[in-house]
C-alpha cells in the first residue's frame, strides 16, 4: 500500500466489536499485512490517563459536555501522534471506536446532539474520518446479556442506565442512515464465525479498492 487504510470497529458495549477487529488483524496478518490496532480512550500515555478518568466508577458524574471534550482530547493526542504517522507510513489502521462512538454515546446518550459532538471531533480528528465504520448491531436485550454474563464489574458508561443506551442505539442507527457509504452495519446477534464473514464481506470493496487482500480462509480463526 502507498497510502494508509482507517478501518474502525463500532457498537454498544456487549456487540462484539472487539472480538470482530481481533479476527480480521490476524486475517491481515496472515496475508503478510502488518496492520495497527489502536483503542479509544487510549492508544497515549496521554489517551490512557483520559480513559482512566472517564471510564472509573469513582470519577462520578461529568458534565456531558466535559465527558465529550475529554474523549475528543484523547482523539487529538491519537490522531497527532499515532493515526496519521501510521497512515503516512501506508499501514492499515484498525481502531476499537472512534469519533462514531462519541457521536452515539455523548451525541446521542449524552443528548448534546450528533451534529455539535461531530464538530468537536472534526477540530480534534483534523477533520480525518474513517475509510470505512464496522457498525456491529445488536439488540439491547443481546448487549446487556453478554455483559451480564462476563462477571465484570461494570465501568462508568457501562452503568448509564436503560434509558441511555435506548438513546445510543438510535444514534447508531441513525450514522448508518447519515453515512451509509462509510458506516457499514452487520447483525452482530449471529455465531462469531458468521460475522466475521459479514464483516469481510462488507469490507471487502474498501479492502480491494485500497489494493488489500486477505488470507484464504481457515477452518476457523481463533476468537
Amino acid at each position: 500500500m502507498t497510502t494508509g487504510l482507517l478501518i474502525t470497529f463500532e457498537g454498544v458495549d456487549g456487540c462484539g466489536k472487539t472480538t470482530q477487529l481481533r479476527r480480521l488483524e490476524q486475517r491481515l496478518i496472515a496475508a503478510g499485512h502488518a496492520p495497527l490496532v489502536v483503542r479509544e480512550p487510549g492508544g497515549t500515555g496521554v489517551g490512557e490517563a483520559l480513559r482512566e478518568l472517564v471510564l472509573a466508577p469513582e470519577t462520578g458524574d461529568i458534565d456531558p459536555a466535559t465527558e465529550a471534550l475529554i474523549y475528543a482530547a484523547s482523539r487529538a493526542e491519537n490522531v497527532a501522534r499515532v493515526i496519521e504517522p501510521a497512515l503516512a507510513a501506508g499501514r492499515i489502521v484498525l481502531m476499537d471506536r472512534y469519533v462514531d462512538s462519541s457521536l452515539a454515546y455523548q451525541g446521542g446518550g449524552r443528548e448534546l446532539g450528533i451534529d455539535r459532538v461531530l464538530e468537536a471531533n472534526l477540530l480534534a480528528t483534523r477533520g480525518r474520518l474513517p475509510d470505512a465504520t464496522v457498525l456491529v448491531a445488536v439488540t439491547p436485550a443481546v448487549a446487556a446479556a453478554r455483559l451480564g454474563s462476563t462477571g465484570d464489574d461494570p465501568d462508568r458508561l457501562e452503568s448509564a442506565g436503560d434509558a441511555f443506551f435506548t438513546r445510543v442505539h438510535a444514534a447508531y442507527a441513525e450514522l448508518v442512515a447519515r453515512f451509509p457509504d462509510r458506516v457499514l452495519r452487520v447483525d452482530g446477534a449471529a455465531a462469531v464465525a458468521e460475522v466475521a464473514r459479514a464483516v469481510e464481506a462488507a469490507l471487502e470493496p474498501v479492502l480491494a479498492a485500497a489494493g488489500v487482500t486477505l488470507a484464504a480462509a481457515a477452518a476457523e480463526v481463533r476468537a
